[in-house]
């Protein structure tokens, strides 16, 4: 009888262990697929805001073609200007040599302080702004400079989403663990906020 009792109390003991060993697996697992899960939606964040910084350069592409056009368009007429065409050719230069995001924002913010005070001149001149010619740039540089701005802040959102998620708990744990850091927003360039001046 002893015998008995005890080899029941060794299956109950048994079969305790086991359950517990499949619980304890059972968590296990569970953790491991909500880490590689995790980690799977910060990689895709990360390629989220690689993809749209890809956008914002191809504005600034079309951008960077355009100029050029503008500035044969107007030189001729605008002799005493050099400066400004020069300005511009430095900070497309810049940009073509920067590396990172935030050099190349920096440069970019120097091409649009540059490109603002070349229309504010155009504007000076009512026989640059009756050409054809220069209307339909005027227009396609408008029309890039809108695109320019809604990439922009598309880039931002995404960025403002993966900087959340690697810092909020767990995902601070996590990112570090992993080599995810925080991404730079895209801002303006100092002084954008003042309309450029002109004098003649």
């Amino acid at each position: 009888m002893k015998l008995l009792l005890g080899k029941g109390v060794n299956k109950r003991n048994f079969k305790m262990k086991n359950s517990k060993l499949i619980i304890v697996l059972g968590i296990l697992v569970l953790g491991a697929f909500s880490l590689i899960g995790f980690y799977n939606s910060l990689v895709g964040k990360s390629q989220a805001v690689e993809a749209q910084w890809a956008q914002v350069e191809t504005q600034y592409q079309r951008r960077f073609d355009l100029i050029p056009n503008l500035v044969e368009s107007v030189k001729g007429m605008m002799e005493q200007e050099k400066e400004v065409f020069g300005q511009i050719a430095e900070a497309r230069t810049r940009y073509s040599g920067a590396k990172t995001v935030e050099e190349k924002v920096k440069a970019a913010g120097e091409v649009e302080s540059v490109l603002g005070r070349l229309l504010v001149i155009m504007e000076n001149y009512p026989e640059l702004r009756s050409s054809e010619n220069v209307s339909q740039l005027m227009d396609e540089l408008a029309g890039t400079e809108n695109r320019v701005a809604v990439e922009r802040r598309r880039y931002n959102e995404l960025v403002r989403d993966y900087n959340t998620t690697i810092k909020k708990f767990p995902g601070n744990l996590i990112a570090g663990m992993f080599g995810f850091s925080e991404r730079s927003f895209f801002e303006a360039a100092e002084g954008a906020e003042q309309a450029p001046k002109v004098g003649f």
